[in-house]
């Protein structure tokens, strides 16, 4: 084998340098320019959980594969690829639903002796990938809701009512409720093969990847946006003619009470879930003015057997926060941010440095933010980042200041400014920030 020469060893050298300084495709960062939203999101999150009694609770990233396995089912993780990782023999696999490890703590810590039903809330990373739709993030967030232990209508519109609310904090409006129903494991087997056979008889008329789907995952189709599967998707059978009694009537209790709660909804026969251990309700929150779900939900009874063997009722619901996000940037909301105003401390000199950490010291003690950049020597310098940050209060100090015990504050939105005793600085501040 002929010897690599030289260029071509240092353009790999270069190329897998340059690749130390990029994320792992389909994974993105969060820039401190998005903490304010961020922020909005766990506030909302928090004040919704509160009002209706869901408890916090945190699982680790990784779950045991055997539990996702169990979870996800063959026909799933034949169009899902996880992000496994093996430690000390262990098969584990990165969080690729919020449930799984939700319900999994739920029955390894017998949680419902805490409270039945057992409501409990999280946020989460998700990490998860469908080759087919691989524009789609790797790594994407939730904040799910779940209530575990009892299977009444009450705690489906309930969790619909969270999200609504979830939603409504962040000045959302003209929000639209889509909403199905899955039947149960009986229903839904008599309708996939019904909707299988269907297909299975168009499938030469189907795009490649809904051939692919016809068999495994049939509803997989109803999402394709090709002209000819939405054409056979007309035609397709619907789940509500194959819903026994039971299911019949929990779909009309649910949507009695949609229409009790005064929520506007429309009925989506082709919203159906991708998991074999949903069943009964389905449902996706809309915007106005964007194309994509910004949350959905259902109930999810079978999840409990495929984990331990034993059914549990249990229903969520998850706000999708990179579609929310993107939601928000389209149509130009702000949401409600409750940022603290943040003081800027100017010190010029190595004496009123030295005070200036002290000051600081006492104002953070007291529950008061400041930024400061100390290591930027003149007043012009540390000025213009006060007014990139835009605080509303400046606090200098330079060597006359350090000697009298003084500091001089200056109400960036006037411009008048007054010296004050460094001994009372934590009252002035409170006053002028009021």
């Amino acid at each position: 084998m002929a010897p690599r020469s030289n260029k071509q060893k240092g353009g790999k050298k270069k190329d897998a340098k340059a690749s130390l300084f990029q994320s792992v495709p389909g994974m993105a960062d969060i820039f401190p320019s998005d903490a304010g939203v961020w922020r909005a999101l766990r506030d909302a999150a928090e004040a919704v959980a509160e009002l209706h009694d869901f408890r916090r609770i945190e699982t680790p990233v990784v779950e045991p594969l055997a539990n996702i396995e169990s979870a996800l089912g063959s026909a799933t993780l034949g169009d899902t690829s996880l992000y496994l990782v093996k430690v000390k023999g262990q098969r584990l696999a990165l969080r690729a639903e919020s449930t799984v490890g939700t319900l999994r703590s739920y029955l390894e810590h017998h949680l419902g002796y805490v409270a039945s039903p057992f409501k409990a809330w999280t946020e989460t990373p998700i990490f998860r990938w469908t080759p087919a739709r691989a524009n789609q993030p790797h790594l994407s967030h939730e904040f799910a809701f779940s209530v575990i232990g009892d299977s009444d209508p009450v705690y489906d519109i309930e969790t619909i009512l969270v999200l609504f609310e979830f939603l409504r904090e962040l000045k959302f409006k003209d929000l639209k409720l889509s909403v199905n129903t899955l039947g149960c494991r009986v229903c839904r087997s008599n309708y996939k093969e019904k909707l299988k056979a269907y297909y299975q008889s168009r499938r030469s008329k189907l795009c490649r990847q809904c051939a692919g789907w016809s068999d495994r995952n049939p509803w997989h189709v109803f999402s394709c946006e090709t002209p000819a599967c939405r054409e056979m998707r007309a035609e397709a059978p619907i789940v509500l003619d194959y819903l026994c009694q039971n299911c019949n009537n929990h779909f009309k209790a649910v949507l009695e009470l949609i229409e009790e709660s005064g929520i506007i909804y429309e009925p989506n026969p082709y919203l159906l879930a991708d998991t074999d251990y949903y069943n009964r309700l389905a449902f996706e929150i809309s915007v106005a003015g964007f194309p994509k779900a910004i949350a959905s939900g259902g109930r999810f009874d079978y999840l409990s057997e495929a984990l331990h063997g034993r059914m549990i009722p249990a229903v969520g619901g998850a706000i999708r926060v990179e579609a929310t996000l993107a939601a928000l940037k389209a149509l130009n909301i702000q949401p409600r941010m409750k940022e603290k105003p943040r003081v800027f401390f100017i010190a010029v000199g190595e004496q009123a440095k030295k005070v200036g950490v002290r000051l600081i010291g006492e104002l953070r003690g007291s529950g008061i933010a400041v930024s400061e950049v100390f290591g930027k020597k003149s007043i012009k310098a540390q000025l213009k980042v006060a007014e990139k940050i835009r605080s509303p209060l400046v606090l200098l100090v330079g060597q006359k200041e350090a000697f009298e015990g003084t500091v001089i504050a200056r109400d960036m939105r006037t411009g008048a400014q007054e010296t004050v005793v460094a001994i009372s600085l934590v009252e002035e501040v409170r006053r002028r920030l009021k």
